[in-house]
């Protein structure tokens, strides 16, 4: 028994991970997932519970990257963080900016954009979920 509470103890001593550096990790796993394509990867990384200012659903950002990939071909994504602001260790918003482009059947078959983001996050006791964005064009205001 007492071998057991000294386990007990020093597990309860741990340090929780560091929640700046998980939310790195996780920006390059998204980031990672939009340049294969990977729709399923991106999903799960959002909260079932998602919603934003627009009226999105999880399901509805769902149909916008199956839209974005069937129309894009070599998808690039490269994101770079402004700013973290952790509440605890289970909340957080962040503000990134990323640079997308990608080969398409249109005019000049490429597009490019800069998107501002600002996201809210939630730790779920597994992994950090996105819970809610605002974005808007580089330089504009998010919505």
């Amino acid at each position: 028994m007492p071998v057991l509470l000294l386990m007990l103890a020093v597990v309860g001593c741990t340090p929780p991970p560091d929640a700046e550096q998980a939310l790195r990790d996780w920006v390059e796993r998204g980031e990672a997932a939009a340049n294969r394509e990977d729709r399923r990867e991106l999903i799960s990384m959002i909260s079932p519970a998602y919603a934003d200012s627009r009226g999105n659903s999880r399901e509805e950002i769902d149909r916008v990257l199956r839209l974005m990939f069937l129309r894009q071909e070599n998808v690039t994504v490269v994101a770079h963080i402004e700013e973290i602001n952790l509440y605890g260790e289970t909340a957080a918003d962040m503000m990134l900016t990323t640079a997308m482009a990608g080969v398409s059947d249109a005019t000049l078959g490429f597009s490019a954009d800069a998107v501002r983001f600002q996201f809210e996050l939630e730790h779920d006791g597994d992994d950090w979920q996105l819970m809610s964005a605002r974005w808007g064009e580089l330089g504009g205001e998010l919505n």
